[in-house]
């Protein structure tokens, strides 16, 4: 079947559009310094934050790479394992949870810095602008697909009216706007799956005639990947979470203990459920329009549904893309202003200052996000390449922070940071792997923290003891 454009759909994205920019005005409201802005004030009850942590984690990656995409290539089994690497780690960011609130950084590079020094500071911005532009792009290109899906509109045009979008809304309120819109997203996204997998499967003509019209390849456990190439898409998830500024600026903006632990078991009820629902539409999708970008699958199938709900699934998709683009476009500009421009550029800035400096910092960085995506040839391709940078490059050295305390040395979490980012840059432009370069960077990057410390804690201690003397 040909994917043919459906124009009533545009008026579900649109409305949803109109709401959450309207809600977002009405929080900006309240913004009056960059606690506000960056941590909401650390007013986020449960519900509010489970809401955000859902919606953050959850975007463009999914419904027009990770899960969906491993769906429509490979198979359901691999697209369902795929979310292992998220429950996981959110399952460690529970453990986690009260020593995030109580350190209450700005950034991870803040809580790197009080560890590891000013150069894991530095190195940490570095890494972390570079991933999180990255994962921005897609969110720009998955909403050109969805605009495209409902208008017509050539995908490059609907992902340049999107990077205004996303920009906009970033720019309006910080984080203060963007957690109770991230909400209501969630809710769309999970009443929109619920409603979804039974039609999408009816349409395709029931399960047993929707597994007959694939091969047969694609209904084993890991469909057409082996273990190692599976492994290459659970990893980078895994540890991207693991070390997610977003998750931990969210964590923190909570008001206590308990409603930061009540909201990260509500987010893994919520993506437990997610991950298998999108690969289950996209796995229909892969029967129902087998000659499409692989990034459409999931977006194609709400043309063909009524338009209610078409309508209600390609909101809950731009609800993903949205939320999530603007959430790391505000994580990106966070770490610019307070490590870089408060620390270096102008130590005496007041909050207006910061709070100044960040929004005119968002637009600059959505810019650089669009033209990032030019040269990614599909967005699962920018998105393994966007999450196994952050997760060599940061998240073994802030875990090192975080669950090894004393135990772990300047000298390993530097260099595990620097092994992890140059080991990625090599197999991920030299091309010499047929799987993702993070089975590989991620465990030299642990390897490296483990080893450097134990051969420098016993140097530490010598010194101490002669200074002692």
């Amino acid at each position: 079947m040909e994917l043919t454009h459906n124009p009533a759909l545009l008026w579900y994205v649109i409305g949803y559009i109109v709401i959450i920019v309207g809600i977002g005005y009405v929080f900006s409201k309240k913004v009056s310094n960059t606690d506000d802005f960056m941590l909401a004030g650390r007013t986020l009850g449960s519900v509010i934050l489970m809401g955000t942590l859902i919606a953050t984690w959850v975007g463009s990656g999914t419904v027009t790479g990770g899960s969906t995409s491993i769906a429509y290539q490979f198979g359901l089994g691999p697209a369902i394992l795929n979310g292992l690497g998220a429950t996981l780690g959110i399952l460690v960011l529970f453990a986690m949870a009260n020593k995030i609130r109580s350190a209450s950084k700005y950034t991870l590079s803040g809580a790197l810095e009080e560890k590891y020094g000013t150069v894991a500071k530095i190195l940490a911005s570095v890494i972390i602008i570079l991933a999180f532009v990255g994962i921005v792009s897609y969110q720009f290109t998955g909403l050109g697909m969805v605009l495209n899906a409902a208008t017509g509109l050539p995908i490059e045009t609907g992902t340049i009216i999107a990077a205004v979008i996303v920009i906009i809304l970033a720019t309006l309120g910080g984080l203060m706007s963007v957690a109770p819109t991230d909400a209501l997203s969630a809710f769309i996204i999970l009443i929109g799956l619920i409603i979804g997998i039974p039609y999408s499967i009816a349409f395709a003509g029931g399960w047993s005639e929707l597994t007959s019209q694939v091969p047969a390849s694609k209904l084993t456990l890991l469909g057409e990947l082996n273990l190692i190439q599976l492994l290459g898409y659970i990893v980078p998830s895994l540890f991207l979470l693991l070390g997610d500024q977003n998750m931990y600026q969210r964590i923190a903006s909570s008001k206590g203990n308990k409603e930061s632990r009540m909201g990260i078991i509500g987010m893994f009820i919520g993506v437990g459920f997610v991950y298998p629902a999108v690969s289950i539409i996209g796995f229909a999708s892969s029967a129902t329009f087998p000659d499409i970008r692989p990034g459409m699958a999931f977006i194609a199938i709400t043309t063909v549904l009524p338009d209610f709900i078409g309508g209600l699934l390609l909101a809950a998709v731009t609800a993903f893309i949205i939320t999530t683009g603007s959430s790391y476009l505000l994580s990106a500009a966070t770490n610019i202003t307070m490590d870089i421009y408060g620390n270096y550029i102008n130590p005496k800035s007041t909050s207006k200052q910061k709070l100044v400096f960040t929004r005119i910092l968002i637009p600059v960085l959505g810019v650089l996000s669009y033209v990032l995506i030019q040269f990614f040839p599909t967005i699962l391709e920018a998105q393994m390449y966007a999450y196994t940078v952050y997760a060599a490059g940061i998240t073994p050295a802030i875990l090192g922070v975080y669950l090894w305390g004393d135990r772990v040395t300047k000298q390993g979490g530097i260099s595990s940071m620097i092994s992890g980012v140059i080991v990625t840059l090599f197999f991920e432009f030299s091309n010499i792997l047929d799987f993702h370069s993070a089975v590989i960077s991620v465990p030299i990057a642990i390897l490296v923290l483990i080893v450097v410390t134990l051969m420098t804690t016993n140097k530490v201690t010598n010194k101490e003891m002669i200074d002692d003397e």
